[in-house]
């Protein structure tokens, strides 16, 4: 959404009213008014932490720092952003596009194509201010605070191919992102063709971060559990495979009980769930073509659809 401030003053009362971050009037004048910091001044421009970038106002994930790099522009760069995170329009000066958090309306910066500086050929220029970087040793539960506990949270489920489950995911209410990628395995950086041999132990996931102020683990596990067919083991419908396995990957105790507790449930209506329940280990990002891959495409999930089983 875009949202319009007239003054000082009703900036700060839809701040109260919508949970977002009280902003300085020096983060106004980016965030909201769409202001430029000066170049070679931002807090991000000379920076090389490992973890995500967050929108200053709302908490949402936008950038990761594995897409980040130095482009000597004088803010920071990135040449891929969390997929849903970031909204491109049409600038007011009609020449260039601009980008602002695709939740909350606030002003980042422009994104320009065809310069070279990475194969991906794109160059999102952010101010600084507009970002709050999160190392990845924080706390996964709670990946950004404001001061009226706007959150994001994460949860990785695999359920069969990717494709199916981001595109379900993607459609939930309260889910700011997801990423297509591999976990549970052994390999380091695994690529497709090494997970589709069977031999990386890794399984097919997908990455969710979510608003918690607008879903729950709990919902998000439910739609799990209703897109896919956690009764079969090592493969889901035509794809087999353990690399298609059914598995809940859990970052914290919280997680951990509310999975078991919808796998009693469903037992108990008759359900023979197979779906493993292990703790979440390092997340790999999958190539990019397979991001957003029905949409890109087209098409629909062949082997994902909805069953209410609860």
């Amino acid at each position: 959404m875009m949202m319009v401030f007239a003054c000082g003053q009703q900036v700060k009362n839809t701040n109260q009213t919508m949970g977002y971050r009280t902003l300085t009037p020096e983060e106004e004048n980016v965030i909201l008014r769409k202001g430029t910091e000066k170049p070679f001044t931002g807090e991000y421009e000379n920076f090389h932490g490992k973890g995500t970038y967050h929108c200053k106002r709302c908490g949402a994930a936008l950038y990761r720092s594995n897409d980040k790099f130095d482009s000597g522009c004088g803010w920071p760069s990135f040449d891929d952003e969390i997929r849903g995170a970031v909204k491109h329009q049409p600038d007011a000066d009609g020449k260039r596009t601009e980008i602002i958090c695709a939740y909350c309306g606030a002003h980042l910066g422009h994104v320009f194509t065809g310069e070279g500086f990475t194969k991906k050929n794109v160059r999102h220029c952010v101010n600084s201010i507009s970002l709050v970087f999160v190392p990845e040793s924080a706390n996964p539960e709670t990946k950004f605070t404001t001061e009226t506990n706007t959150t994001t949270d994460k949860a990785i489920f695999a359920g069969g191919c990717f494709w199916g489950m981001d595109y379900y995911f993607a459609k939930a209410k309260g889910v700011v992102s997801v990423e297509a990628g591999y976990t549970g395995g052994h390999k380091d950086n695994p690529t497709y063709k090494e997970v589709c041999t069977g031999t990386t132990g890794h399984a097919e996931a997908i990455q969710v971060i979510f608003n918690p102020s607008e879903t729950s683990y709990k919902e998000l596990a439910r739609l799990f559990f209703e897109i896919h067919d956690p009764t079969q083991i090592g493969r889901q419908g035509p794809d087999v495979g353990n690399q298609y396995r059914s598995a809940i990957f859990y970052l914290n105790e919280q997680q951990k009980q509310i999975a078991g507790k919808l796998i009693m449930l469903l037992k108990e209506k008759g359900f023979n769930v197979v779906t493993e329940v292990t703790k979440a280990t390092t997340f790999w990002k999958a190539e990019d073509y397979h991001q957003d891959y029905y949409d890109k495409n087209g098409h629909l999930p062949y082997c994902h659809g909805y069953v209410k089983r609860f």
